[in-house]
């Protein structure tokens, strides 16, 4: 018997183990990606809530890449939503001039709702998938 052999049907090389030929499948390498506290965060929700679809992402080697892309979404809509909300309820540099506490205050909690708000919308909601 043939050490390996190469199946036209469905292209794949199969190597002889034993009395058996077992196919030769390689998973991808994947590219070295950063991922922040949101991708792991959207990576451990996948895995305890999205099991099919963490699995997917890990056998067509796209799951880091992805992560990645979500930590990148999530920090960016997270900035972007504390300045919104900081002009749109008047927290500017004069009030950090005039009441440093104030404005410490008020900043924490425009970066708690932030942070409330791409948890839900990217994060664990329904459209993160």
């Amino acid at each position: 018997m043939e050490k390996c052999i190469y199946n036209n049907s469905n292209g794949l090389w199969y190597e002889l183990h034993g009395d058996y030929y077992m196919p030769c499948l390689v998973i991808p390498e994947e590219e070295v990606h950063t991922i922040g506290i949101w991708g792991r965060k959207h990576q451990q929700y996948l895995r305890e809530h999205r099991p099919i679809i963490y699995s997917n992402l890990i056998l067509s080697g796209k799951l880091y890449s992805y992560l990645a892309d979500i930590d990148t979404q999530a920090r960016n809509k997270l900035d972007l939503l504390v300045i919104q909300l900081a002009e749109k309820e008047g927290i500017n540099d004069q009030l950090k001039e005039q009441n440093q506490l104030a404005w410490i205050g008020a900043m924490n909690n425009i970066r708690n709702r932030a942070e409330e708000i791409v948890l839900n919308e990217l994060i664990y909601g329904e459209d993160a998938v």
